[in-house]
């Protein structure tokens, strides 16, 4: 591993640079946010002293208390912005040091687990630690939004035809060394984090037109020039009463009637649109602000230009009839601002007689036809870009790991130097392994704790990430399109009166099930049959060995049970016996992790029960 850790150095090396200068900034920004904050309260102080020297003076003096107000409120402004760029920065020290943690190996429970992805029905995922704390979703996932860590997910937990891997790996190459990129992804991604709800964007973005285009929409607009008209009536009413103007008491009345006439037609016109447009504004404002946070990631996505036809595509898609969302989300940001305008006391009064809140409706639903379509493809463009930045940094970070070659021959799993993505480097040892060009089935063998199960995670792990598009740990892999189905950590349930060896022939039996489609299943099956007697056990494990080594389907067997090796012999050529070796030393327990051919010779369960103190 000596060469994958020099490989390694330039990734740190990067990392730790920029970790200092975030941090040299990081502090830069907090003293001069104290500052401005001391320099605001001595301009506050200095206000309040001559305010009360100006007291009972004359009022032509009071004009030099603009000075004061006006450098209070533009120490205000760039206080703020110093506030803004402590955030940031706060965001960019993180992004660094979860990314250092990661070499470091001191990445699990720092970051986010996925385990509300995780299904107890799923095939392999809980069985592989693809899920939950200290998995292989906490180690890659450097998503900030909901869509990322959804999309990460959903690739880790189904794999992807051959196509679309070589244009994830593409993907991959491309984004590995655009640092900037994935941390802005990641800086400007935090605040989308909880506040953007995919689906609900979505759905608003897709509903039906609660205002269609029609002809009334022409009347409202009559309508309004109606009542700027009656506003124009009222004002020279009132300007004929304070005598202003010369009007005689019929002009004056007749003013009169017209203002409420034209009153009552725009009441009855808001009354008729009253529940639409009310359900349209409300929608709009609760909307707006996620679509605020998330509109930083899509500035920045479209900001950047790619070569690899994954990327472009993605890049692409954020274009609505040519124009990019910045544009698209500037303009309803625009009308947001008219929408708030409302609360202003004098728009308060006239806004009704223009129909403010029906032309607002007209218009979101304006935007929302045009480019809510987009809002789903913004979305996932935001989703895949975040879990491929994921995959980017995971081979950015481990240059010594390679992409798979995914090739036609099936079933094939050959692999050279395999070793478990979630080990340390230190200590770890790789194995080579091969099935399906010549034996389906391997039956592993060998003491406790000597690396039996470790192997098989190994072998899952590694084809998760290879379905997925991810570099995996190994020096070779060649491997045709896999269903994994893992049997490993199966668990016995209280509450449904599941027990252990019903769970576990549960889980075998849709194992076998998905032997039933085209594409080859990878079978990972630890203990065999551990749940029940030797007899059984022997002819129920065979069975199953016969079964799935006559299907579509390669895998790897455990067991203690040196009887079950025999199998492997009455297969052919179908199947094969290798082994996990321990040492005993002066009562010491030691493993080499080193994959051999042939059945395991001997076992430590007697010398472990010894080593505990038992009398046996």
């Amino acid at each position: 591993m000596a060469g994958v850790q020099e490989a390694e150095a330039h990734p740190r090396e990067e990392y730790r640079n920029r970790l200092e200068c975030s941090r040299a900034g990081l502090a830069r920004a907090k003293k001069r946010h104290y500052v401005l904050g001391y320099v605001r309260f001595v301009v506050l102080a200095a206000a309040a002293v001559m305010a009360f020297a100006l007291f009972n003076r004359e009022a032509i003096y009071a004009w030099l208390l603009l000075a004061p107000a006006a450098g209070f409120g533009w120490l205000g402004l760039v206080l703020r912005r110093a506030e803004n760029e402590s955030t940031t920065l706060s965001r960019v020290v993180g992004f660094y040091e979860r990314a250092l943690a990661r070499l470091d190996g001191r990445w699990a429970g720092s970051g986010q687990s996925g385990a509300r992805f995780l299904k107890a029905s799923h095939l392999y995922a809980r069985d592989l630690d693809i899920l939950g704390d200290a998995s292989l979703f906490e180690l890659l996932s450097c998503a900030r939004t909901g869509m990322g860590e959804e999309t990460l997910a959903a690739w880790l937990l189904s794999p992807a035809p051959p196509d679309v891997v070589r244009a994830r790996q593409q993907a991959v190459m491309e984004l590995g060394p655009k640092l900037d990129l994935r941390e802005d992804l990641a800086v400007l991604g935090e605040d989308a984090r909880s506040g953007v709800h995919p689906e609900k964007l979505a759905a608003w973005a897709e509903r039906e037109a609660i205002l269609q285009p029609s002809s009334m929409r022409f009347v409202a607009g009559f309508v309004a020039l109606l009542g700027i008209s009656a506003i124009g009536a009222i004002l020279t009413y009132f300007a004929a009463s304070a005598g202003a103007l010369d009007l005689s008491a019929q002009a004056m009345a007749g003013l009169r009637g017209y203002f409420f006439l034209i009153a009552i037609i725009v009441a009855g016109f808001l009354w008729r649109f009253k529940k639409r447009t009310g359900q349209i504004l409300h929608e709009v404002e609760e909307v707006a602000r996620e679509l605020g946070l998330l509109s930083g990631v899509l500035c920045r996505l479209e900001a950047e230009s790619f070569s690899c036809p994954m990327l472009a595509t993605l890049r692409a898609e954020l274009n609505t009839a040519g124009h990019p969302p910045s544009r698209r989300i500037a303009r309803l940001n625009r009308l947001v601002e008219l929408l708030d305008s409302r609360h202003n006391q004098i728009l308060a009064i006239l806004g009704p007689l223009v129909l403010w809140d029906i032309h607002l409706a007209y218009a979101f639903e304006d935007w929302r036809r045009t480019s809510g379509p987009a809002m789903r493809r913004w979305l996932k463009a935001v989703g895949e870009m975040e879990a491929l930045s994921s995959l980017a940094a995971y081979h950015y970070e481990r240059p010594g790991y390679v992409f798979p070659e995914f090739i036609e021959q099936s079933p094939c799993f050959d692999g050279e130097a395999l070793a478990h993505p979630l080990l340390p480097s230190e200590g770890v040892v790789a194995n080579d392994l091969r099935i399906g060009a010549e034996a389906r089935v391997l039956v592993v063998s060998g003491s406790n704790m000597s690396g039996k199960s470790t192997l098989l995670r190994t072998v899952g792990v590694n084809t998760v990430l290879a379905h997925a598009g991810a570099p995996v740990r190994a020096k070779r892999l060649r491997l045709c399109p896999l269903i994994v189905g893992a049997s490993i950590r199966i668990q016995d349930s209280l509450q449904d009166g599941t027990s252990h060896f019903l769970a576990e022939i549960t889980r075998l039996r849709r194992i076998m099930e998905q032997t039933g489609q085209d594409t080859p299943v990878l079978f990972l099956i630890d203990e065999l049959l551990n749940g029940t007697n030797s007899h059984d056990r022997s002819i129920g494990a065979e069975a199953i060995v016969r079964g799935l080594a006559g299907r579509n389907a390669i895998g790897l067997i455990t067991t203690h049970d040196l009887a079950l090796a025999r199998i492997a012999d009455r297969l052919g050529a179908s199947g094969a016996n290798v082994h996990f070796e321990d040492h005993l030393t002066d009562g010491q327990m030691s493993f080499d992790y080193r994959m051999r051919p042939g059945v395991v010779q001997k076992s430590n369960a007697i010398e472990l029960m010894r080593s505990v103190g038992l009398d046996v």
